[in-house]
């Protein structure tokens, strides 16, 4: 697949993609197939392969204009890339039309596809920002040729998708990944246009007026993949250039900061309090990471997420 070669590149490709979630051409396989466990995220225990209660009849949910005071705050963050989609049309074309409430083998088929997809679309996505980001121009050829093999398997029928083994993918394609991270941040800390080009395959917000401090050394020295930051103060920080891949940043105040080029591939952002927080330049920020964080009209998103 051609990379679009406009400054909106990222934008196009995610719709070429089919990389956004559309509830209205899936029939609901995450409110079936994904097992909820009663906690802050959902109001109720549910095994995988159950409807939710709250599933109707024309795959609607009953309470979606109220899930958040409902109690299913993980609903609202929640979101496939577009694999429920995907999945919805290939099963529905391996079985006559049915859906997996017409037919046991159409439901097996479906739940297990669904995994799958997901997995394969959160690498699209990761794919189409390595190819906007131009720092990493070193991978991209290797990135486009690993977006064609990603978006070639995403597009298998079901019984070969649970053939496959996407753990070999993510291994093959994860690394890229990781150098197209490590160059971006390498060129922003060494202080090579960071500010001026965009991470996000479109025009970046223009920079608004603020009071950003440096971290602490303590601070900085916490600032590493895989760190614990669970309710952090983070606020007011200039973070440009941090790599906290798989951090965990629940409940972590963000408030005012800014995140050029932070690498959060993986971090768990729930409930982090990013109001009036400029994420537009945070590097392999997904929707659902988006979605899981407090935001105001403050707060800047990626335009892949804002388009």
């Amino acid at each position: 697949m051609p990379v679009p070669p406009a400054p909106g590149a990222r934008t196009l490709l995610v719709e070429q993609l089919d990389l956004r979630s559309d509830c209205a051409r899936c029939t609901a396989l995450c409110c079936v197939g994904l097992h909820l466990v009663r906690s802050a995220d959902f109001a109720i225990d549910k095994p995988a392969g159950t409807p939710c209660p709250n599933l109707r009849g024309d795959f609607g949910c009953g309470i979606h204009s109220r899930l958040r005071e409902s109690g299913f705050p993980g609903c609202v963050a929640y979101d496939c890339l577009g694999a429920g989609q995907r999945v919805t049309a290939a099963v529905r074309a391996a079985h006559d039309g049915a859906t997996w409430r017409d037919d046991p083998a159409a439901a097996r088929d479906a739940f297990a596809a669904l995994p799958v997809v997901t997995q394969l679309h959160e690498l699209l996505w990761y794919l189409t920002e390595v190819l906007a980001l131009d720092a990493a121009a070193p991978v991209h050829d290797d990135a486009r040729l690993a977006l064609d093999r990603t978006a070639a398997l995403a597009a298998l029928a079901p019984a070969d998708l649970l053939a496959l083994d996407v753990g070999a993918v993510r291994r093959e394609v994860g690394p890229l990944i990781d150098r197209a991270g490590a160059l971006v941040r390498d060129a922003a800390r060494s202080g090579r246009g960071s500010r001026a080009s965009s991470t996000a395959g479109g025009p970046a917000s223009a920079p608004r007026p603020r009071s950003l401090v440096e971290p602490s050394p303590a601070v900085r020295r916490r600032l590493r993949p895989g760190a614990d930051l669970v309710g952090a103060d983070l606020r007011a920080l200039d973070l440009t250039g941090a790599d906290l891949r798989g951090a965990l940043l629940l409940g972590a105040d963000l408030r005012g900061s800014r995140l050029d080029v932070v690498d959060l591939l993986g971090a768990d952002l729930r409930g982090a309090d990013a109001r009036d927080t400029d994420l537009s330049r945070a590097l392999f920020l997904t929707p659902a990471q988006a979605g899981a964080v407090r935001r105001d009209e403050r707060t800047a998103l990626p335009a892949a997420l804002r388009d």
